[in-house]
């Protein structure tokens, strides 16, 4: 029994480790086609954006709605791209977080009402994508790599080489 199990587990971590580079490659085209054309959608019909933003009692929609329709737009380029991935899945999962509060609230009733809204599923991978990073198939792993950054492997491991030298 205790061989099946570990097989188990194992098995497909092993297989896992092969595909690393993957699953921020499908979340960033996922996200970033979405929202790079939603993004020009709405830069391409900014006065009805500005409604609904009166409508959902978003402050200053003159100045937001484009704001918001350019953040999704740059923002999904930059993720189709794996540029400045961390920040565009910053800046694009605080948009999920205003748009779930400003014109998804009223709807919420339970949990499973806010867990099903497609800005909370988008706001789960822009969470990962923030913390995971854009994996090696992305412009970012490239400019880590050309330019030598120094907080590229994080700072548990900054700390570890630290103590090694010490």
């Amino acid at each position: 029994m205790t061989f099946l199990v570990q097989w188990l587990i194992e098995w497909p971590r092993r297989i896992a480790g092969y595909l690393t580079w993957l699953a921020p490659l499908v979340a960033r085209i996922t996200t970033g086609w979405v929202f790079l054309w939603s993004g020009w959608g709405k830069l391409m019909s900014l006065p009805q954006v500005i409604q609904n933003f009166v409508g959902w009692g978003v402050p200053l929609p003159n100045v937001l709605a484009p704001f918001v329709s350019g953040v999704e737009f740059v923002g999904g380029a930059f993720l189709l791209a794996g540029l400045l991935t961390r920040f565009s899945a910053g800046a694009l999962g605080i948009t999920m977080i205003v748009a779930i509060a400003s014109a998804k609230w009223a709807e919420v009733d339970s949990l499973e009402t806010l867990l099903g809204f497609d800005e909370f599923e988008y706001l789960a991978l822009f969470v990962w994508l923030a913390i995971a990073g854009p994996g090696r198939v992305s412009v970012d792993h490239w400019l880590e790599r050309r330019f030598g950054a120094a907080g590229a492997q994080g700072p548990g491991a900054r700390a570890a080489a630290d103590n090694a030298a010490a």
